[in-house]
């Protein structure tokens, strides 16, 4: 695909998805009743219930790191899809998830680098950055996948974000996913594992 071809399907792309954003809540909160997605085995209710659960460490972790200062250079790791952003419960609009947003401000506001690293191609990029910040996250840096990455597991490939991330200077002291592929490789000194239903939140 010519450069000309790719910025038209990425503006293309981004224009569509725009327009379902900005029409829809930007956070995808608890609903009032139990609303099963289609094919699923676990409600969006039970999902955020689980969630909220799962990321609770998380926050307790982040505040007692970063209680006294220090000359590190903190960061946490974030997946999207599932992870950072209902994608399963919301394929179209892809609204935050409202205990992982508040997770990501209070770190960010303790100092503390957010980075994402996901298995999406960076070819759209535009749209996976105008997600995250409609969502509500600040995005310091957003890792996609280009076409080398694309021979790796993605196991490997997020391993190897990380690795580079370090090397920039920064100190991961946690890493969030709802796959093990997001979290496993080392290079964070936390995980915090959500859930993912044997995975039928991919």
């Amino acid at each position: 695909m010519t450069i000309k071809a790719k910025l038209v399907a990425t503006a293309t792309l981004t224009a569509a998805i725009t327009a379902g954003l900005a029409t829809t809540p930007a956070v995808a909160a608890a609903p009032a009743a139990p609303a099963a997605s289609s094919g699923s085995t676990v409600t969006e209710q039970q999902w955020l219930a689980d969630v909220t659960a799962a990321i609770a460490p998380a926050r307790a972790y982040i505040e007692q790191r970063t209680a006294e200062p220090t000359d590190e250079t903190p960061a946490i790791v974030f997946d999207i899809d599932n992870t950072t952003l209902a994608t399963h419960f919301h394929p179209f609009t892809m609204p935050g998830i409202a205990p992982v947003v508040e997770l990501a401000r209070y770190a960010h506001s303790r100092g503390v680098a957010v980075i994402f690293v996901t298995a999406r191609v960076d070819f759209i990029e535009p749209v996976t950055r105008y997600s995250l910040e409609k969502a509500g996250y600040t995005v310091d840096q957003l890792h996609g996948r280009d076409l080398c990455d694309l021979f790796k597991s993605v196991q490997q490939y997020k391993t190897d974000e990380r690795i580079e991330i370090e090397n920039e200077g920064y100190t991961i002291i946690g890493s969030v996913g709802n796959n093990w592929t997001d979290l496993n490789g080392g290079h964070a000194e936390r995980t915090f594992k959500l859930p993912d239903y044997n995975g039928l939140l991919s």
